[in-house]
C-alpha cells in the first residue's frame, strides 16, 4: 500500500498527502523513496503548477519513525549512512522543486516534519498546529534537517529551539518566519485556496527563475558580479516568450496565456 497519496487537479495543483495516518505520517525509508520519487516526477510534469503537501490523519508529521530509526542504527554504519541521505535528498528534492511549493500544516510537525515545512516556499497552518524540533530529547540532532529550517527562522531562533526542543505554537512559528499565515482549522482550506490562486496567476517559468533567483541572492554578496547577473537575468526574461507575452497581456488589457482557463480572469 503506498504510503503518499497524489492528485493533479485541472488547474495544475498537485496535492502529495503523507498517508501513514496509524504511525502520525512518520517518515521511514519506504516513505522517504516514495516522496523522492513524487517530487522527482513533479518537478519533469509540465502540467504540474503548483504543489501543496499535507497528512493524512490528526498529525502533520510526527518526524523520523522512531522503530525504523532504531533498526537502521543497528545496521551497518554504510546503510544507517546512506539512509540518512535518502532523507537528505528527499529535503533537497523539495527544497529546489522548480514549482511554487505550499505546506498545509495541521496538528503536530516534528522533527523531520519541521524540516519539510521549512522546505516549502509557503507554509500555511491552522491555529492548533504544533511543532518542535524534538531531536536532542531522544539523543539525536536536527543534522539534515538543520540548514532548511535555520534558513527559514535564523541562527539566534535556531540555537534555542534546537537545544531546547521545546515545543512551538502556531503563533510562535509565525513570530519566527517558519510558517507564513495561521487560520483557524475550517478556514485553513480556504487560505490555501486564496495563496493558490494568486500563485496561479504568476508565469510558470517566471516563478522557477524566481526560485533560482533566492538561492543566488542567499550565497553571494551585492557586488560587480552578481550586478551584472541580475542584470543579464531580466534581460533574458524580458526577451523570453513569457516576458513578452505578459507585458503585451497588460498593455492589451487581456489575460496572458497561462491565466485564461481561470474563472475570475473576464
Amino acid at each position: 500500500m503506498s504510503l503518499l497519496r497524489s492528485s493533479l487537479d485541472s488547474r495544475g495543483v498537485a496535492t502529495l498527502t503523507l498517508a501513514r495516518a496509524e504511525r502520525r505520517n512518520a517518515l521511514d525509508q519506504a516513505m522517504v523513496l516514495e516522496l523522492i520519487a513524487a517530487l522527482e516526477c513533479a518537478a519533469r510534469d509540465s502540467q504540474t503548477r503548483i504543489l501543496t503537501l499535507s497528512g493524512d490523519g490528526p498529525a502533520f508529521c510526527a518526524g523520523g519513525d522512531i522503530e525504523w530509526m532504531k533498526r537502521v542504527a543497528a545496521d551497518t554504519p554504510r546503510a544507517n549512512e546512506e539512509d540518512a541521505l535518502l532523507l537528505a535528498r528527499a529535503m533537497r528534492a523539495l527544497d529546489t522543486l522548480p514549482k511554487p511549493t505550499i505546506a498545509r500544516v495541521h496538528g503536530a510537525a516534528y522533527g523531520g516534519g519541521v524540516g519539510l515545512v521549512a522546505c516549502c516556499d509557503i507554509a500555511v497552518a491552522s491555529d492548533t498546529a504544533s511543532f518542535c524540533l524534538s531531536e536532542a530529547r531522544i539523543g539525536l540532532t536536527p543534522s539534515v534537517i538543520g540548514p532548511y529550517v535555520q534558513r527559514a527562522i535564523g541562527a539566534r531562533q535556531a540555537r534555542r529551539y534546537f537545544l531546547t526542543a521545546e515545543t512551538i505554537s502556531a503563533t510562535q512559528a509565525r513570530a519566527l518566519g517558519l510558517v507564513h499565515e495561521i487560520a483557524p482549522a475550517a478556514e485553513l482550506d480556504a487560505r490555501l485556496a486564496r495563496i493558490v490562486d494568486a500563485l496561479l496567476a504568476g508565469a510558470p517559468g517566471a516563478q522557477a527563475e524566481a526560485k533560482d533567483s533566492i538561492a543566488l541572492f542567499a550565497e553571494r554578496p551585492i557586488d560587480e558580479a552578481l550586478m551584472c547577473e541580475t542584470a543579464q537575468r531580466i534581460a533574458a526574461r524580458r526577451a523570453s516568450a513569457e516576458g513578452q507575452e505578459g507585458v503585451a497581456a497588460f498593455l492589451e488589457k487581456r489575460a496572458p496565456y497561462w491565466r485564461r482557463d481561470r474563472d475570475d480572469v473576464s
